[in-house]
């Protein structure tokens, strides 16, 4: 699992504003802002931020829904950012997607068989006949009857509904799956479920996951490492467990401080965020979180950090957490 199957490197996503009568580029919205990370094969990425961080601007960029306005993306070996027209085609079968709204993500006009089906139309895989019985079998494996493929998704519940996104995602064999913010949009229950079917086709099929979620626990509950975003950029990045145990940056901690924790003994963290999100149009200087970080210094808003530590654990703070708030934490 140490071979890495995506790397994006200084990836931009900026979002033009245009006024007047001629249309002028006045300023831009920096969605996404010099975001450089790696996936492993096999393994889940989680995303994590507050809304509006650039956690899903980020995803679609990976897959080139959106295209990005700098940066490299390489898949598997390949720059994924030269491949047009038939290489890019060929590549759309090894990247998927899976959206947050399994309503409108899915054509209410047409049936769960020519859903399914509509990926293999598409890259002109299987006969005619085969694809039916391939439908049949992708809806057993996620849950779901073979009676069912002739309904329509309004006939469905909101997990049912997601089950169907996720066996269209799977139809073509794909090696890497964006799954933006999955089981926001579904109840506790079914959330559980859904994270458990994911788990499960990962280990049969190979899968590997970048997974986007406000929710820390699903985060911890799935990913095998964390991203922490906030403004466009990843402040924090390590595995589960150093992430959730030993968080270095003080946005970290402010988030891990968010989860309730009635009845579970744990100490709650000091409440060190205050103020709103600034602007994407217009940043603060230097480092982006210093307006709302109470361990800032004049360094901060000068100098922008980067991501700096071990192997396994890298932030980009210059005041990182002492060792005092790192006891709380345990």
């Amino acid at each position: 699992m140490s071979e890495n199957i995506l790397i994006a490197k200084n990836i931009k996503k900026y979002f033009p504003i245009k006024k007047g009568f001629f249309l002028k580029h006045v300023a831009d919205v920096k969605a996404v802002d010099d975001v450089s990370l790696t996936v492993k094969k096999g393994e889940t990425l989680g995303l994590v931020g507050e809304s509006g961080c650039g956690k899903s601007t980020l995803g679609r960029t990976l897959i080139r829904l959106y295209e990005p306005t700098a940066g490299e993306i390489e898949f598997e070996g390949h720059n994924f950012l030269k491949c047009n027209g038939k290489d890019l085609r060929t590549y759309r079968k090894d990247i998927q997607m899976i959206f947050q709204d399994p309503y409108a993500s899915l054509d209410p006009r047409m049936t769960v068989g020519q859903i399914i089906e509509q990926p293999f139309i598409i890259h002109n895989i299987l006969k005619p006949e085969e694809r039916e019985a391939k439908v049949k079998e992708l809806l057993q494996i996620v849950g779901l009857r073979p009676s069912h493929i002739n309904r329509y998704p309004h006939e469905f519940s909101g997990g049912q509904r997601q089950r169907i996104s996720i066996a269209r995602a799977i139809a073509l064999n794909p090696r890497l799956i964006i799954c933006d913010e999955p089981v926001s949009a579904l109840d506790v229950s079914i959330q559980a479920q859904i994270l458990n079917l994911l788990k499960d086709l990962q280990e049969k099929l190979g899968l590997t996951y970048i997974f986007i979620s406000h929710d820390l626990s699903v985060i911890e509950h799935i990913c095998d490492r964390v991203a922490v975003m906030y403004l466009g950029k990843i402040v924090e990045i390590g595995t589960r467990e150093e992430i959730f145990n030993h968080p270095q940056h003080p946005y970290t901690q402010a988030l891990l401080g968010s989860i309730p924790s009635i009845g579970t003994g744990k100490k709650k963290m000091a409440k060190i965020l205050t103020g709103e999100i600034p602007s994407p149009i217009n940043p603060p200087s230097g480092c982006s979180f210093h307006p709302r970080c109470a361990y800032k210094t004049d360094q901060c808003s000068k100098d922008t950090p980067v991501l700096e530590g071990s192997a396994t654990h890298q932030s980009a703070c210059f005041s990182k957490l002492n060792s005092t708030t790192q006891k709380e934490l345990s």
